[in-house]
Formats: C-alpha cells, structure tokens, sequence
C-alpha cells in the first residue's frame, strides 16, 4: 500500500512538471527511511520452537499438537508440512503466551500407520508498521507413531463381553457342556445317560458319568489381505486399516475365549504367516506384525494365497479373511478356493460396506449424470450380495457392515461359532 502511494505521488510529480518534478523521488526516499525505520523496529531474536505430542496415535484417531515458540512476536501464524500420515488445518494462530512465547495447540488426525516426521514450521508475521511480512522456516525435527487402533480392548470392553458370555460370573458354569474332557464322577439320578462311560463303570461296578466343558483351544486364523482393493479409502481411513482394526479385538476376543491366534497376510504372494499362539504375548506380537504391514499397489492373488493358507492349516481351525472384489466376475477365483477352505474349515468372510456407494444408490437422480451414477452404485451393491449369496450356500459366515459396526459384528459371530461348538 505505501509503495503504490508513492508511486502514485512520484507519477502526479512528473506529470506536473516545474519544481514538483524534481521532487518526483522524494515519496521514495521517505518510504525508504519509513521501511528502515520499520525494520529496526521489527528485529527480533532468533526463533526457538517447542514440540509436544503423544509418542503414539491410535490410526482414525486425533490428537493435540502443542507448539511453543520463544522470541514470537504478536500476531504470528503458523503452518506446519503435515507428514502423509496425519492430517491437519492449512494454517493456524499462536497466542501470546509469558515471557515473549507463543504458544499454539492444533488438532491433528492420524490417517496412515507408521512413523512419521514433522521437519518443517512455517511462521508468519507483520512487521509493526505493517510494510513487510516475515515467513521464516524452522527446523522441528520431531515425530509421531500412528498404530492400529485397540482402544476397544484397552478399555475392557471386549474382555467383559467375551468372559460374560463364553463362562458367565464363574467359569465353571461351562463345566457340562462342550466337547472336552474335564472329569470323571459318579452318576446320579437326573444325569443324561448319554454321559455314561461304560468300561470305566464296568471295571469300578458302579455307574461312573463323564463331565465334559467347552472346549478353549480352537485355532483362529486371521487372513488379511493387503492388496490394492484394500487401499480404498471408507470414512477417511483406507479399508486394510478398518480390517486391521478388527482383526485385532478379534483376535483379542479369541485370546480371552482361551483359544489359539494366527495371523496370515498376503496380495500377489503370501508375505506374513504367524503359527497359532496363546496369550497376551501372542496379541502383542500380532500387533506388532499388524502395524508394519504395507500399502501396496499389487492385485491380489487369491488362488495362490488361499491355497497356501489351506496347506499352512492341517487343523480344522476358525478362518477369519479380510478381503474385497469389485464385481461377480473378479469374485469367481475367490469364491472357489474359499469353497475348497470351507470343506475343512470354519470360515467367516467380512466385507466393508461403503456407506457413500449406499447414499448414491438411495438418492433421487436430479440430472441424466445423476441416473448414470444411481445406476452403477445399485450395479456395485446387488453384485456384492450375490457374492455373498454365493458364498453363505457354502455354509461361510458373511460379515458385510459399516467400518464402525464391523468389529461387533465379527465378534458376535465369533461368539455364536463358540457358543455353537462348530470348530
């Protein structure tokens, strides 16, 4: 603004001519003096800055990033290079904070699993007359951690659901009922006669009953498969992370339900196979595996990995895959060799519902674009069931929900496979 004031004032001086001409530069060396002046008093220290974040993030979770800067002068906004991994706003204020800090605190989204940096703050701010704007770049040379999500089993509630339902108040309530030996007793009056064990009441001479219980050390297998299909993104998050997400308080619940947890992930070759474990050591070390699984670009290759994962599995086991298909015709391999697992196996098949493909096929058409999208959304969506069709005629469990009713839905039908004693 002043520099075009000037040299309006240098234009109106030439144009006039006389003595006014030869002060046709005098705007310019006044505002020369003016942005010195300026500059003098607009210098400041060198800037430090402070980061302060969680280690780790939850992926689909936020978190606040605290920013401190000493030496800020008033008015100073900030904008950071947001790594691929998180997200946040373009541009943010600082406030004024004692001792000549600012501080500013921002809400960031954490979007990708992994580490990331944050190398670069950009700052801005007037100068006290308001000729000059200061953008400086400071180093920050800190980072986060995104992992996968299992704030369901840290707050409890997977265990509480799991333990109330498989055992009750007491575990011994499923004494009487399952397929595992638990103890011999003698019988009496109102006892099943199917329980009898007859050699062992023939060599005692008295009637001796066997008391059975559920059985806890069923093999479940967790299969994700990670490849490009997978990257698509569902309410903000790619589909592999939502499925990463319930195959971990999946196989916690299994955990918790005293069974065996394998993991098994593959795409165009089979990458990551855990042989079934036990115990919190086991969930730590699928969680570990699960965080460092890539975002590939591969098509998957399900004959391939399916029949792998048949011969990796010589016990009949709960298979739990974790997949998606655009259409009937890609589905075919992938419906066969989930048939030839399902001979031999348990298997649950989960899907992620997409919820803006939904919308588009209820929403009323307003232009021919619009009928072409309803269209191909209603297309997507019958295909989709008659693969599941196809696949529950094969006595498979489909999972088909929303990323955010998933995991219940998994961990329901976990529960009535156990409940059922079909493993």
């Amino acid at each position: 603004m002043a520099g075009t004031l000037a040299l309006v004032l240098s234009v109106v001086a030439s144009v006039l001519g006389g003595v006014l001409r030869e002060r046709a530069l005098l705007p310019w060396a006044l505002l020369a003096l003016v942005a010195a002046a300026d500059l003098m008093l607009s210098r400041s220290r060198r800037k430090q800055v402070t980061f302060a974040l969680v280690p780790e993030i939850f992926i689909g979770e936020t978190a606040d990033l605290k920013l401190e800067v000493a030496n800020a002068p008033d008015g100073m906004r900030g904008r950071l290079d947001w790594p691929e991994g998180v997200s946040g706003p373009g541009a943010f204020p600082f406030e004024a904070g004692e001792g000549g800090a600012a501080r500013a605190k921002v809400s960031c989204r954490a979007v990708r699993r992994g580490v990331w940096s944050f190398d670069r703050l950009w700052l801005s701010w007037s100068s006290r007359l308001k000729l000059f704007e200061f953008v400086p770049r400071l180093s920050v040379g800190a980072s986060v951690r995104v992992v996968p999500n299992i704030r369901l089993v840290q707050s409890g509630a997977i265990t509480t659901t799991v333990a109330s339902t498989l055992y009750g108040v007491k575990e011994n309530r499923v004494i009487g009922e399952g397929s595992e030996f638990h103890q011999l007793r003698d019988f009496v009056q109102g006892m099943d006669v199917k329980t009898i064990d007859w050699k062992r009441s023939a060599r005692r001479r008295a009637l001796v009953a066997k008391e059975l219980r559920a059985e806890r050390n069923h093999h479940v297998v967790v299969a994700l498969d990670t490849g490009f299909l997978m990257r698509e993104e569902i309410m903000g998050l790619p589909k592999i992370d939502h499925a990463v997400t319930a195959a971990l308080a999946t196989a916690w619940a299994a955990i918790i339900g005293g069974d065996l947890v394998s993991c098994y992930a593959y795409d165009i070759q089979p990458r990551i196979f855990v042989a079934p474990q036990a115990g919190r050591a086991a969930f730590a070390r699928l969680r570990s595996l699960m965080a460092d699984l890539t975002y590939v670009g591969r098509e998957t290759n399900h004959m391939l990995a399916l029949s792998e994962l048949n011969a990796r599995t010589p016990k009949r086991s709960l298979i739990i895959i974790f997949t998606d298909f655009v259409d009937t015709t890609s589905a075919e391999l992938l419906i066969e060799n989930i048939g030839i697992l399902a001979r031999r196996h348990v298997l649950i098949f989960v899907t992620l519902r997409d919820p803006e493909t939904e919308d588009l096929a209820e929403a009323a058409p307003q232009t021919l674009n619009g009928v072409a999208t309803l269209v191909a959304a209603s297309q997507s969506i019958a295909e989709r069931r008659l693969v599941h069709e196809r696949l529950a005629r094969l006595g498979v469990t489909v999972v088909n929900a929303r990323p955010d009713q998933v995991t219940a839905r998994l961990i329901s039908a976990y529960l009535d496979i156990k409940a059922r004693e079909v493993i």
